[in-house]
């Protein structure tokens, strides 16, 4: 931990800032943890990086010593200046200043992928957007090998959490409709600073090449995901008929018992094929009700 911490110190001291606690700014300080990343993240030369959030620029480092070239997407102006002083030298480094949330990934893509052939986005992903980031980067179809992010640890339970198990939520299936999710390592919170109030942990997605199920509108196989998780207590029967996908219970009755389950059944019981079979069904009864 020496190293990376006498590091941020020294940079955080010559340029007179601290963390900013609105972009949710917690700057790692754990060597091992750093070569964990870069060592699941599997980055060669002809790899193109998209990294978000680099902060100081610690793990930047790294990532330009093995990738062919790093794209950093950093919000915070502050963090600018720092990091073109920092990889000035380096020709395979592009700095963009703006959120990851508005920039076309697609173009940016396009832009930097000449000579390269595979795209990894690895990244500290800020705790307060960690969602809307990850399903941008799925739901936009990209064409991305892999993410590999550090999230905060309940967050990576759930994301990384098998469909139907306890820990499972409307993330779990939605990332597992895009990607097979892992655990990396944990990563306990005194591994940066400022020392956060929870712990983190590195996961990994695997892109699959193609949707893990089958879906006819993917719109209605998201919205059966997230009704049936808005109020987890509810059973699966109330959260739908309470979407407005199919308002009618006795209809959402039938459908479920078709499927071979309890009508009391809760979602986070449901597999992501059950899910996908479930929103197919629906759509089809919406789709005659509405002809």
């Amino acid at each position: 931990m020496k190293n990376s911490l006498e590091e941020t110190k020294f940079i955080l001291g010559k340029y007179r800032l601290s963390a900013n606690k609105k972009l949710g700014q917690n700057f790692l300080i754990d060597d091992d943890v750093i070569q964990n990343i870069i060592e699941s993240s599997d980055i060669q030369k002809e790899d193109l990086v998209i990294e978000i959030g680099p902060g100081l620029g610690t793990l930047t480092s790294k990532l330009l010593e093995y990738a062919g070239k790093v794209v950093a997407i950093e919000l915070d102006k502050n963090m600018i200046q720092i990091l073109n002083d920092r990889f000035k030298l380096y020709d395979n480094f592009i700095l963009l200043n703006n959120d990851v949330l508005k920039v076309n990934i697609h173009e940016l893509i396009k832009n930097n992928i000449e000579k390269l052939s595979k795209v990894k986005v690895v990244a500290n992903l800020p705790y307060y957007i960690t969602t809307p980031i990850i399903m941008k980067l799925l739901e936009e179809k990209l064409g991305i090998d892999s993410i590999t992010v550090m999230v905060q640890k309940e967050v990576g339970d759930r994301i990384t959490a098998k469909p139907g198990s306890k820990l499972s939520g409307a993330i779990t299936y939605s990332v597992d409709y895009y990607a097979e999710a892992e655990e990396v390592v944990f990563v306990d919170k005194y591994s940066f600073i400022p020392v956060p109030e929870v712990d983190s942990e590195v996961i990994k997605l695997k892109i699959r090449k193609k949707p893990k199920v089958d879906v006819k509108n993917e719109e209605i196989f998201f919205k059966v995901i997230k009704a049936s998780f808005m109020q987890r207590r509810k059973t699966l029967i109330n959260g739908l008929s309470n979407s407005g996908i199919v308002k009618d219970k006795e209809k959402i009755k039938k459908i479920i018992e078709s499927l071979g389950l309890d009508v009391d059944i809760r979602g986070e019981k449901l597999t992501t094929e059950q899910f996908a079979t479930l929103a197919n069904l629906l759509d089809c009864e919406n789709k005659s009700v509405n002809v």
